[in-house]
């Protein structure tokens, strides 16, 4: 009860801070939420599962693509077009676990890097219907929902927020399950928990489809809701920048995702408003906190206060 009451004080907080943001910082914390949502979806898979993935950015942008070529091309309105990214995310992720998961350790990073890259280059391949790295911009039109015009500031901040919050309380329903409780005991001895009966290999499989569908849902409300659609978002960056939010904020901790993504966020945010090096600050400033907070920021509150934290 202490462990969802603290999600759920923090869902609330994040509701109170829509109607007391400014402008800036109101539409800063709804890109924090969506990217969180990805970084959720690969702790799910690196955190719980212990799996090392570098092809995160090929499941997000499937689910933006699914979405923005639905809308676009098809016709569909944003409820079908949002439905269409997630189906396409999940499925995506199915075919790369089916193959991917047939190799462990540095061979499963390296594979699920190369997906990913492959990924990226049938963007830029398939241009006419893409756009390249051009990418393109979603008509005003097809950006509702329910009636409601997603593209405008207060309802894009609601729809982020909704988004965040189901992959905030799924996780914690799933870490907190025998399923997650298995998948944990996978990270540590995968040799003992066969020995007891457990199927290692489908546990994986599940959870690697979940991370990915996670990821492809962000991908998706991500290209809706600020109505862009990119090449850049399949890029090699999208696989670590999960990583690095993942690790800063605590691999294996709920919370974690959202602190280490809005951690870095504005450590960058104010960082550029400094110096044209602004990535030097970053960089000195995770050196630090790899150095002398190795579990991140929520594990090292585990570690030092509460041991039960999911």
């Amino acid at each position: 009860m202490r462990a969802l009451a603290l999600h759920l004080g923090l869902i609330a907080a994040l509701l109170a801070a829509h109607f007391i943001l400014p402008a800036y910082h109101h539409g800063n914390l709804a890109r924090v939420m969506v990217l969180a949502s990805l970084a959720l979806g690969y702790n799910l898979l690196f955190g719980y599962a212990g799996l090392l993935s570098l092809g995160h950015a090929l499941f997000f942008a499937a689910g933006m693509y699914g979405m923005g070529m639905g809308v676009q091309h098809l016709g569909l309105g944003a409820g079908a077009g949002l439905i269409l990214g997630i189906a396409s995310g999940a499925v995506v992720s199915a075919l790369v676990a089916a193959l991917a998961l047939r190799t462990s350790g540095v061979a499963f990073m390296i594979v699920t890097l190369m997906f990913a890259q492959a990924g990226f280059l049938a963007i830029l391949h398939f241009g006419a219907w893409t756009r390249g790295d051009e990418g393109f911009v979603l008509a005003q039109a097809g950006r509702s929902l329910f009636g409601l015009d997603l593209s405008a500031p207060g309802t894009r901040y609601l729809a982020a927020l909704a988004l965040f919050s189901t992959c905030l309380l799924l996780s914690l329903a799933l870490v907190r399950a025998p399923f997650g409780r298995v998948l944990v005991a996978i990270r540590e001895n995968e040799e003992r928990v066969r020995m007891l009966g457990y199927d290692t290999q489908a546990h994986r499989f599940a959870a690697m489809v979940a991370s990915g569908t996670m990821a492809a849902a962000a991908g998706a409300v991500y290209g809706m809701l600020f109505g862009y659609v990119g090449a850049t978002f399949a890029s090699v960056q999208y696989s670590i920048l999960p990583l690095l939010w993942v690790l800063l904020g605590g691999a294996g901790t709920v919370l974690g995702p959202f602190i280490g993504t809005l951690f870095m966020f504005y450590l960058i945010d104010l960082g550029s408003g400094l110096t044209t090096a602004y990535m030097l600050i970053a960089g000195v400033v995770l050196v630090g906190l790899t150095l002398f907070a190795p579990q991140g920021i929520m594990g090292e509150v585990r570690r030092r206060l509460w041991r039960g934290l999911p």
